[in-house]
Parts: C-alpha cells; structure tokens; sequence
C-alpha cells in the first residue's frame, strides 16, 4: 500500500472516530439541552394583555405535562406549531436564519422525540380524528404556512403558555389543532414531551354576561353554518367553564363597581352555565343539554393574564366538535398523547 493510501485510511478513520465522539456526547445530553442551543424562545409581548381588554383574538393555550416546564413546552410548542402558523413575535428578523433554525429545531426534536415516545394511533375506536378526513390533512410544507406572527403572553400560573394572534379569526385555530391530532394519529408528527393539551382558542372576551353571550352565540351561529358539521335534532350541547383555581375571594374586585360586579358573578360556574346554554338556545331553539357524547361543546377557559387592572378578568371561547373533546372526568379539550403521560387535572 502506497503513502498517499495509508494517509487516506488515516484520514477516514479520524472522521469515524470523530463522528462517533460527536455521536456519544449528543446522546449523552438530555433532550432539553440538545434543543435548546438551536433555537431560541421568543420575548413576552408586554402589549398583549391590554389588546386582549380592548379586542378579542384567537390563540392557543398550551398546558404541560409537568409544571415548572415552560421553556421546555414553549421551544416544543414553536416547533410544532411552526408547521402550521409560521414565526412568531420576538424571533430574528433573518427570514433565512428563521426558517433554518426552526427547521433544525424540528428535525432534533422530532428524532428525540421517536426516541422517547411511540406515536399513539389515533382511531375512531378511541375518540379520536378519523384517519380518512381528507379535509383536515395537514400540509407540515412551512413554504405554505401562513405567515402569521404569534405572540407569547405572561401568565401568573404555572404550567401553561398562551400563544395570541395578532386578531380573531386570523387563522382557524380549530382547523390547527385538527391537523395536528391528524397527524399525530398518521404518524407524520412524533408525540410531544412536554405539551400536554393544545386548546384552539377562536375568540376572547371580557368576562361579563354581555360580552360572554354576544361572543358565544356568534360562534355557535359560526357552527350551525359551516356545512362541514352535520346537526342532529335536537343539537345535544354540553358546556364546560375553567377557572384555572381562579375564586372571587382571590380577586380584589370593588364592590361598588356594577361592571366588576359582573365579572365576579360569572366567576360561579352555575352562573356561566346558564349564561352561556342561553345564547346557544336563543340561536339553536332545538337544543338539548347533553354532558355524555355533546354534538358541540362551548368551552370557557379563564386566562390568568400578568400586568392586567385588579378585577380584570379575559375568557378565552370555543365551539368545539365532539371529536376534539373528552368528557370524562370533565368537559376538556383531549390531550395530545393521553392522560398516563400528560399531567392529571391539566
């Protein structure tokens, strides 16, 4: 074997060794800290709590499967997500350098992820999106996503994330979370690690009886209309209110204020309950309570914003099909890859 050989074996045994070195320290590391370093979380938007007093947006409120996760679930939520929105408020500017990060990020996660977790089928036997909906199969191209900036909110609880659109009904945030159910079932998108439960939120609010019944009836109207949702008679109904541990005697509300007043009543489950099935009733007469297998479900989920007024109270609403709800123990949005991984009582 001539020099110029024995160099060249030389050489290719250093790279194998360097490529397993490279190997063995990445595999070392947790998945936490392999994403970590290749894409960053966005700022807190600090102007999205008062936009959300003045107007009403669509969002995503993300639970965890552990609390004290946050960073974790946000920079696992922005891969995901980023398949079906596009970026997000506080990212680079590069575009270039926007699109390869979150492209790395995706690639990374996705491979400690099929390491980690098996992707659960998602069957009709289940409860889940049926396999052969054509129309809710999704399009992971991110050259076709639409480009819509998310903003990240502030919270005071743990254990949550609450991703806004600039404003309502800027992206159908059902039609998201169907395609990602989707594909989670196909196999096409790995079981997450830390996002527990995905809540499409069509519309926000203010939480007084006047606001809380225009914005109901306005999407139970949207449901009865859209073609794709086939109505039973009776329309069998079910309603669930969450207040996140939220209880009047938490807040600091006067009680001399006629609006505040308002709010603090709502607060009573049984009082949302009756103001919420009265605007379904007043647009679907032939409406029937129905807490077993709801044909629609409103969901109210209280949003515990940071930097709002003392006894400001903003409620996020959705209309949701029977497919994208569990019943059991209550009335929620299903989880991602089911209750043994994701946190109880999320």
């Amino acid at each position: 074997m001539g020099e110029e050989e024995k160099e060249e074996e030389e050489r290719k045994e250093q790279n194998m060794e360097s490529k397993k070195a490279g190997e063995e320290g990445e595999s070392s590391m947790t998945p936490w800290e392999q994403h970590a370093k290749v894409i960053s979380i966005p700022r807190f938007d600090y102007k999205a709590p008062s936009s959300l007093l003045q107007r009403s947006h669509s969002a995503f409120l993300i639970t965890c499967t552990i609390t004290e996760r946050e960073k974790s679930a946000t920079k696992e939520a922005m891969s995901i997500l980023s398949k079906y929105v596009g970026p997000f408020n506080g990212e680079t500017s590069d575009a270039n350098v926007d699109a390869k990060r979150r492209k790395i990020c995706t690639e990374e996660i996705d491979q400690i992820i099929s390491k980690t977790v098996d992707s659960p089928e998602i069957t009709d036997d289940a409860g889940g999106i049926p396999k052969d909906g054509s129309s809710i199969s999704a399009n992971t191209d991110k050259s076709e996503a639409p480009e819509l900036a998310l903003s990240l909110v502030k919270l005071t609880k743990s254990g949550l994330l609450l991703l806004t659109l600039p404003v309502e009904n800027s992206l159908d945030t059902i039609d998201v979370v169907s395609k990602i159910f989707c594909d989670l079932g196909s196999g096409s998108l790995k079981s997450p690690l830390w996002c527990h439960r995905i809540f499409p939120i069509q519309a926000t609010c203010t939480l007084s009886e006047k606001e809380l019944h225009a914005v109901v009836s306005k999407l139970v109207q949207q449901y009865v209309k859209d073609k794709g949702n086939k109505l039973t008679s009776p329309l069998k109904f079910a309603v669930g209110f969450n207040r996140r541990g939220t209880e009047e005697s938490q807040l600091k509300i006067p009680k001399d204020g006629s609006k505040n007043s308002d709010m603090s009543a709502l607060l009573d489950r049984n009082k949302c309950f009756s103001v919420v099935a009265a605007a379904v009733k007043a647009n679907v007469p032939d409406s029937v309570v129905d807490l077993k297998s709801p044909e629609l479900s409103i969901l109210v989920e209280l949003l515990p914003l940071s930097g709002v007024p003392n006894g400001s109270l903003v409620v996020g609403v959705s209309a949701l099909p029977l497919n994208l709800v569990s019943t059991k123990p209550k009335l929620c949005i299903k989880p991602l890859v089911g209750d043994k991984i994701g946190k109880k009582g999320s």
